[in-house]
């Protein structure tokens, strides 16, 4: 039997391991975090108990990248906001990142993650990557030393660990640019870092890789779910084929995946078991395969056959799990009087079930949560997205409000007692024209609702709670996918389309995933990389992190020299260092916020604590800048600044290979 894997104690060991020196290990400086203890990492980790306590820190501090433990903070959103899918929506908090253009600076993000002014996770991603790299690289240096284990055991903890670390700094590489290179834990601080060059370091991540697919066991083979397995190095894997150019490699082993007989995409008219939903008679949900494979008990269940790799995040067990607040923190803020009827009364209220006034047809806290809209999805992406061949497609399952998977405000009813215009559904105008939502940015938009939903058992349960007659709705722990066979299609799709953008073949690896989701319009002839990365967004919406992928996919479009589907041809040496936010250049990155975001439209007005929004965006910002606190305490080197930020130099120092960046971890 498959067994979830297990929480193991955070021993203090392991994190002074990682939290004691410099740059390499988290210094107070670096990554603002204290050493926990007095160490022997020779004697904790000459075990395969050692290992196995490392390997799980791994793991939590991966998931951490999806969600964290401070209140209205999903760090997932802030990969959302910097593309064309979502923005940030809290209007009335005090540091609203908008105006990303001139806001974003060095200098800018300096707060703790539980800052909840900030509305971003930017800090917490540069912290949480350099941590999750020092787990990582605290199992690569020992895991060689333990006496008496197995020769295949000790590579496969080895490959696990390459894996962690490649993932890692795939994400930091396509975030923060160039970074410098750590694989050791050293025993002394340092200070006298450089940055390595991006391609120089992915060709050391490969290396890893490539051992890693030989070493680490199939899901088949392992009696736990949730640790790395092959499957998930073998996509990894895939994205830095396609992102040093190797487009053929990469198409071979994305048909290894779909044709080895491991996995299949999950089809037919249901899957699972069917949970449905937190109010039924408010919100009734039409089972069908979309909405029960998103559904957080089945994601991970034996009868998967599309989970390549998932993040096991089920329990009340605080340290080892964390709640996903997709349901507090990505739904409209609709529980408020700027949502009003046609006559200017508060439209919705959150009333409790023991309230007179209570009826479970507009039960809309259970059904749908207690929204507080931190961040939003973008009018093209609920709207426009969807129409392929210039057609509305009705059929598609993720976007259908008809089975329950899309939420659509004006499907929602009015729910409080004292108006008049009771159970009618709710309008943005009134008959004359006039606006009734006063917040439209934070308080109208559509939700894909069977990707967010999660059940909340013990808050449902707690009736005698302040919250509990309400079911306090805000999302709960949930298993999520790292990644999923639907996306090995559309890898394969792309590296059919560095190499040869005609191929026919192309249009099929779309629609095979468009034939699942009951779509009616299908791809025919030759597609465009667009139509690629808009069935991404539609597919993999808050499970692949959009920015990294954009900014990965700009980088395969300036380096195969293919065009992007408005004929963009983009180059390798200027494609990350433009800036302004005009319409002509930068990256495709910026051409796809540029067209399809949120930004650079203009002020918006907003009846809120922020009187009027600019949303902004700059084509410098498809790299976030190193943070200033990172370059001044690195007092006898110098880290390479992105371009356009303060501080940049084109003439810094940067490692040229990766055995240069290697062999300079032992100079002090």
């Amino acid at each position: 039997m498959k067994t979830m894997i297990k929480h193991i104690p955070f021993i203090p060991c392991l994190c002074a391991v990682v939290l004691m020196s410099g740059l390499s290990a988290c210094s107070r400086e670096f990554l603002d975090a204290d050493p926990l203890s007095i160490y022997e990492p020779t004697t904790t980790f000459s075990t395969e108990s050692g290992l196995k306590a490392a390997m799980a820190i791994c793991d939590r501090t991966l998931k951490l990248n999806y969600a964290h433990d401070y209140n209205e903070m999903l760090s997932l959103a802030t990969e959302y906001m910097f593309s064309e899918l979502g923005a940030a929506a809290a209007t009335d908090k005090s540091q609203l990142l908008v105006d990303v253009a001139h806001d974003l600076t060095p200098t800018s993000d300096q707060s703790t993650e539980d800052n909840l002014s900030r509305g971003n996770s930017i800090w917490y991603f540069w912290r949480q990557g350099w941590q999750g790299i020092m787990y990582s690289n605290t199992i690569i240096q020992y895991a060689p030393r333990v006496e008496g284990l197995d020769e295949s055991i000790k590579n496969a903890y080895l490959g696990r660990a390459y894996f962690h670390r490649a993932w890692r700094y795939y994400n930091i590489y396509m975030q923060f640019g160039d970074v410098p290179l750590l694989t050791k834990v050293t025993d002394v601080p340092k200070q006298s870092y450089y940055s390595c060059k991006r391609d120089a370091a992915f060709q050391m991540f490969i290396q890893d890789l490539e051992f890693a697919v030989k070493w680490v066991p199939e899901q088949s083979e392992m009696d736990e779910v949730g640790m790395i397995n092959k499957g998930a190095c073998k996509v990894l894997l895939i994205k830095y084929y396609l992102a040093v150019g190797e487009y053929q490699k990469a198409k071979d082993l994305c048909d290894d995946l779909i044709n080895g007989g491991r996995y299949a995409l999950i089809t037919g008219n249901s899957f699972g078991t069917f949970y449905p939903g937190g109010e039924p008679q408010t919100w009734p949900i039409t089972r069908n395969v979309i909405w029960d494979m998103h559904r957080a008990e089945n994601k991970l269940i034996a009868a998967n056959t599309e989970v390549i790799q998932g993040v096991v995040n089920r329990g009340s067990d605080k340290e080892s799990f964390v709640k996903m607040l997709t349901m507090r923190i990505l739904y409209p803020f609709y529980f408020n009087g700027q949502v009003q009827d046609v006559d200017g009364v508060q439209a919705l209220q959150n009333y409790k079930r023991n309230n007179s006034n209570y009826d479970p047809k507009y039960d809309y806290m259970r059904a749908l949560g207690r929204g507080i809209a931190t961040w939003r999805t973008t009018w093209w992406y609920t709207h426009r997205l969807w129409e392929v061949n210039g057609v509305l497609d009705e059929g598609d399952l993720r976007h259908s409000s008809k089975v329950g998977n899309w939420v659509r405000m004006e499907d929602l009813k009015v729910n409080n007692r004292n108006s008049k215009h009771y159970g009618e559904n709710l309008r943005l105008f009134n008959d004359e024209g006039k606006l009734l939502c006063t917040d439209t940015i934070r308080r109208w938009f559509d939700v894909p609702h069977y990707k967010l939903w999660l059940d909340d058992p013990v808050a449902e349960a707690n009736i005698s709670g302040s919250d509990g007659h309400r079911g306090a709705q805000t999302g709960g722990n949930s298993d999520w996918y790292l990644y999923r066979l639907a996306e090995v299609y559309l890898l394969r799709a792309e590296a059919k389309y560095y190499m040869n953008p005609s191929d026919p073949t192309i249009a099929e690896d779309i629609n095979i995933i468009r034939r699942r989701a009951g779509c009616q319009q299908l791809y025919s002839g030759p597609c465009t990389i667009g139509d690629i990365v808009n069935e991404r967004a539609r597919e993999l919406y808050f499970e692949e992190f959009r920015n990294v992928e954009l900014t990965r996919i700009s980088l395969c479009l300036a380096r195969s020299g293919k065009p992007d589907e408005w004929g963009n041809v983009y180059k390798l040496d200027t494609f990350d260092k433009q800036s302004g936010t005009d319409a002509e250049g930068g990256s495709y990155w910026y051409q796809r916020i540029n067209h399809y975001g949120q930004y650079n439209k203009g002020v918006i007005n907003v009846n809120a604590s922020l009187s009027r929004i600019n949303y902004t965006m700059d084509k410098k910002n498809i790299y976030w800048p190193i943070p200033e606190k990172a370059i001044t305490s690195n007092t006898k080197g110098q880290l390479h600044q992105n371009y356009g930020y303060a501080g940049y130099d084109p003439n810094v120092k940067e490692w040229e290979t990766w055995e240069e960046a290697v062999a300079d971890q032992d100079v002090e």
